[in-house]
C-alpha cells in the first residue's frame, strides 16, 4: 500500500507524544513493506520566518491556499492510495483536506485530541474539566482565552474549528479516535458516529522491562497542572507526614510548573527532580520503578505512559476518569483513584507499593494487555484495516456509501452532519 503521511510536527523545545506516534506508525509501515511518503511542516521553522509572515500566519491557521495547490501537486505526482492526516495546526490547516478531494484521494484522521470541538483541544479550563464548546460555538474558548491563556491567540484556532467542520465532515472517509473516551465525547457532539473508530495508539515493545520489584515511583510527562503535577505534590506530601512510600518518587519532564517543582523536590531524600530524560532514559526508568503514576486532572484522549508502562511490565496509579479507565483495569493491571483527590492518589500509592507480591502480578497483567491490545503487531492490523475502509468508502466499496457532492468542496457524503456538528 502507498500511504502519504501529512503532520505539522511541534516545536522540538516541547517534546509530543503526538510527534512520536506518527514517527512510530510511518516506521511500522515501511518496516512491513509499504511505501509512506510525508508531507510536513515543522512549527520550529516559524522562528526563523520574517516578521510579515510571522504576522500574516494567524490568518492561514483556518486556511492555506498555498499548502492546498502544493499537496494537491503532490498527490497528483505521486498518486498514494491513501492520506493520513494527523496535526493541521498551524502551518497546514484543514485545506489538506480540500487537496485531497482535488486529487480523488481518500483522507483518513487520527484525532490525537478534541480541536474538534474544543479550540486547544484539552476540554479544560482552568485546571477543571470543561466542555463549554462542545456541541455549540467556539465562543467560550475565545471570551476565557483558552488557548495559551490568549482571547488574540484563542481567535484563530476557534475561527478554524467554526469555518472548517463541514470540511472535516465531508472531507475525511475514516476518523480515527484514540479513545473509546474520546470518541464518546465526539459523538456526544455530533460528528459522525459510523466513521468515528477506536484505534488505540500501539508502543515498541521495550528493550527494558523491569526485573524485581523495582526502586521508585515515577512520574513521566510534562510538567504542567492539567497533567496533576501539583496533585501528585500534595498526595506525596501527604504520604511522606503518614511515613512515606518506602520508595523514592522521581519526577522526569520540564514545563511551566518546572521551577515549583525543582524548588519543592530540593533537599528532600524521597523526592528526586530528574529532568527531561531522553527516549531511552524514559525506558530504562520505567523499568525500574515500582509503580508509574499518572494523575492527571484533564480528560487525557490516551496516555502513552500508561502503555509504555504496560509494555515494561509496570502497574500504574491514574487518574479514574477519560481514557485513563479504559487502559488501567482496576485493580488488575493498576489502580485507578479520584480525580483531583489527593487522599485517594496517596492512598493508590500506598496500596501499589506496600506489597511487592501484588504488585508483581499487576505488571504481569499488565504486560500481558499490552501484547493483546497495544503491541505493533495489533497496530498495524488496525492501521490497515482503517486504510482499506477508507479506500473501499472513496471507491463506493464495501459498506460505506460511494462518493457524492459537490465537485471540488471535498464532500464525499450524501448524508448530513448531525445536530450541533457541521452547522
Amino acid at each position: 500500500m502507498h500511504v502519504l503521511v501529512v503532520h505539522n510536527r511541534y516545536a522540538s523545545a516541547q517534546p509530543s507524544g503526538e510527534n512520536n506516534v506518527v514517527d512510530q506508525e510511518v516506521e511500522l509501515l515501511r518496516g512491513a513493506g509499504h511505501r509512506v511518503g510525508l508531507f510536513e511542516r515543522r512549527s520550529d521553522d516559524i522562528g526563523s520566518m520574517s516578521l510579515p509572515a510571522k504576522a500574516a500566519l494567524p490568518l492561514l491557521v483556518p486556511w492555506n491556499p498555498g499548502v492546498r495547490k502544493e499537496l494537491a501537486a503532490r498527490l497528483r505526482a505521486d498518486r498514494p492510495d491513501v492520506v493520513h492526516v494527523h496535526n493541521v495546526f498551524p502551518l497546514l490547516s484543514p485545506a489538506v483536506l480540500a487537496a485531497c478531494a482535488d486529487a480523488g484521494v481518500p483522507a483518513v484522521a487520527t484525532l490525537h485530541n478534541y480541536t474538534q470541538v474544543c479550540p486547544p483541544g484539552t476540554l479544560q479550563r482552568d485546571g477543571r474539566p470543561c466542555s463549554a464548546c462542545v456541541g455549540g460555538t467556539p465562543l467560550p474558548a475565545v471570551r476565557h482565552g483558552c488557548y495559551r491563556g490568549s482571547r488574540a491567540a484563542t481567535v484563530p484556532l476557534a475561527v478554524s474549528l467554526s469555518a472548517n467542520r463541514r470540511r472535516w465532515w465531508s472531507g475525511v472517509e475514516r476518523f480515527l479516535c484514540i479513545s473509546a473516551a474520546q470518541r464518546d465525547v465526539l459523538v456526544r457532539a455530533g460528528m459522525p458516529a459510523g466513521r468515528l473508530s477506536v484505534k488505540h495508539n500501539f508502543v515498541p515493545d521495550p528493550d527494558a522491562r523491569r526485573e524485581g520489584a523495582g526502586e521508585q515511583v515515577l512520574y513521566l510527562g510534562r510538567l504542567a497542572e492539567a497533567k496533576g503535577v501539583r496533585l501528585l505534590m500534595a498526595a506525596w506530601d501527604e504520604l511522606a507526614a503518614a511515613g512515606g512510600a518506602g520508595v523514592p518518587l522521581v519526577i522526569a519532564g520540564t514545563g511551566p510548573l518546572e521551577a515549583e517543582v525543582t524548588a519543592w523536590a530540593a533537599g528532600r531524600e524521597d523526592v528526586r527532580y530528574a529532568g527531561l530524560y531522553d527516549p531511552e532514559q524514559c525506558r530504562g526508568a520505567i523499568a525500574r520503578s515500582v509503580a508509574v503514576v499518572a494523575p492527571s486532572t484533564w480528560l487525557e484522549a490516551f496516555g502513552l505512559v500508561v502503555v509504555e508502562a504496560m509494555a515494561a511490565g509496570v502497574p500504574t496509579v491514574a487518574a479514574g476518569h477519560g481514557a485513563f479507565v479504559e487502559l488501567v483495569e482496576d485493580g488488575v493491571t493498576g489502580l485507578l483513584h479520584r480525580p483531583g483527590d489527593p487522599s485517594s492518589l496517596a492512598s493508590c500509592i500506598r496500596r501499589i507499593t506496600a506489597d511487592p507480591a501484588r504488585n508483581q502480578e499487576m505488571g504481569r497483567a499488565g504486560r500481558r494487555r499490552y501484547e493483546q491490545g497495544f503491541s505493533p503487531r495489533v497496530g498495524l492490523e488496525r492501521l490497515l484495516d482503517e486504510y482499506r475502509a477508507a479506500i473501499a468508502g472513496r471507491s463506493g466499496g464495501g459498506e460505506v456509501p460511494p462518493p457524492v457532492g459537490e465537485q471540488g468542496t471535498g464532500s464525499r457524503r450524501g448524508d448530513p452532519p448531525r445536530a450541533g456538528w457541521g452547522q
